[in-house]
């Protein structure tokens, strides 16, 4: 069976806002209280699904899942919110975060290729480090498990325990020669020696947890490769490898100053994979701030129907002297990347996610994967359409009290599965 590699995107939902939740995340931060606009957020997100597939991709969908989350607030005893309170304000605040849109910290994912067992598998991540992301991992193995319920080709798994945070895919990256042959599994890790930063910035992904969805996805280990982030990348503001790195079958795109030891982790690499090309940025040309501020390396690096490789960057990286001066010259080179495209997704990155945060990559047979979850330009007509009708225009941070936007905002969800025939996960 032809085994392709699908990127899920989750669709922004209709809670979308900015409360500045995300430590470490400096978008996130800048942005904290501003007016956000759901509908716009989500029609970009659903404008670059189209975007890759017009490109002849694979492409797919997560759902958002339910938000509010009446739950969670009520285990921390709070049904009712004292709005003299900022603390509560902020936890009601956790409680309605669309942050589940970036898919790229779901899971993490191991094709079949690479496993014992010559299934794809799927480990959700816990997201303990954050609060509102702390919540989501029960809902999206829910929608893992729907999706990919096909047990002969895949299994998903539950969290790893919350005494080693998880976030997922934005901390691992896979090189291989194609997406259908066995692979080299990159896991990034953070110091696990406190905060980073003077202690400004938590380090967010736990070396025990990257081991252990390695050993639950049925990895060789001579095929894993454990690299820690460089602290100066936390500390400017790389809450995830994505932020600094991104690979795509045999290249490896990355700032120099990604990685604890950089030149010790290119040797590993070649060692293990001689077809390797890693391209590195020098901080020279761009720093590591621009390409923070840019999220230039948050991109999607693609393979092409052509053969080619693309880079689908946002239009801020694009739009940076710096970052364009050197993608310029990068074109102008006989280097593995041929292609950048930008898209625009301002609402997300103003809210800290750029292009890759909003897919998750899962190299299977489209056959067999749940088809709701699968999309063409029909499908992406309905959602649109969905998206239009019942996504709030604007949220303001007071907004967020009102029950009149709670309901809308439920109801918006429950359109969107109708029309995806989602039900089940209502």
């Amino acid at each position: 069976m032809p085994l392709v590699e699908i990127n899920f995107d989750g669709l922004v939902g209709p809670s979308h806002n900015y409360a500045g939740l995300s430590l470490g995340n400096l978008a996130s931060a800048g942005n904290a209280g501003d007016t956000s606009y759901p509908r716009a957020a989500a029609l970009q997100g659903l404008a670059k699904m189209r975007h890759n597939l017009t490109l002849g991709l694979a492409q797919g969908l997560f759902a958002p899942l339910p938000r509010p989350n009446p739950a969670f607030l009520g285990a921390l005893g709070l049904s009712i919110i004292d709005e003299s309170d900022p603390a509560q304000r902020r936890l009601r605040a956790a409680a309605w975060s669309a942050s589940a849109m970036w898919t790229a910290n779901a899971a993490t994912v191991s094709p079949a290729p690479d496993t014992v067992d010559g299934r794809c598998h799927l480990t959700a991540a816990n997201l303990v480090t954050m609060p509102h992301r702390s919540q989501e991992w029960p809902d999206t193995v829910r929608q893992l498990r729907l999706a990919f319920a096909n047990r002969t080709h895949f299994a998903v798994h539950n969290a790893v325990p919350t005494c080693f945070g998880d976030e997922g895919a934005a901390n691992h990256m896979r090189m291989a020669a194609a997406h259908d042959a066995p692979g080299l599994e990159l896991f990034v890790y953070g110091s696990n020696n406190g905060s980073i930063g003077g202690g400004t910035f938590p380090a967010r992904q736990h070396e025990q947890a990257s081991r252990a969805v390695a050993r639950l996805h049925g990895l060789d280990p001579a095929c894993c490769l454990f690299i820690e982030q460089a602290p100066e990348a936390i500390a400017a503001g790389a809450f995830h490898n994505d932020v600094v790195a991104v690979a795509n079958e045999r290249v490896l795109f990355t700032h120099e100053q990604a990685f604890a030891d950089p030149e010790g982790t290119y040797a590993a690499i070649r060692a293990r994979l001689p077809e390797a090309e890693i391209v590195v940025v020098p901080a020279s040309a761009v720093s590591l701030t621009d390409a923070i501020r840019s999220y230039l390396f948050n991109a999607q690096l693609l393979t092409l129907p052509t053969g080619e490789m693309g880079l689908v960057i946002p239009t801020e990286a694009w739009e940076m002297p710096s970052v364009r001066g050197w993608l310029d010259a990068m074109l102008a080179s006989n280097g593995p990347i041929r292609r950048v495209l930008p898209v625009d997704v301002r609402q997300s990155m103003a809210n800290g996610g750029g292009p890759a945060c909003l897919r998750l990559r899962v190299v299977a047979d489209p056959a067999t994967v749940d088809p709701r979850f699968l999309l063409d330009h029909a499908r992406l007509d309905v959602l649109h359409a969905v998206v239009a009708a019942h996504w709030p225009e604007q949220i303001d941070p007071a907004d967020l009290g009102r029950e009149s936007l709670a309901r809308s905002v439920i109801a918006a969800r429950a359109a969107l599965l109708d029309a995806l025939d989602l039900g089940e996960l209502g």
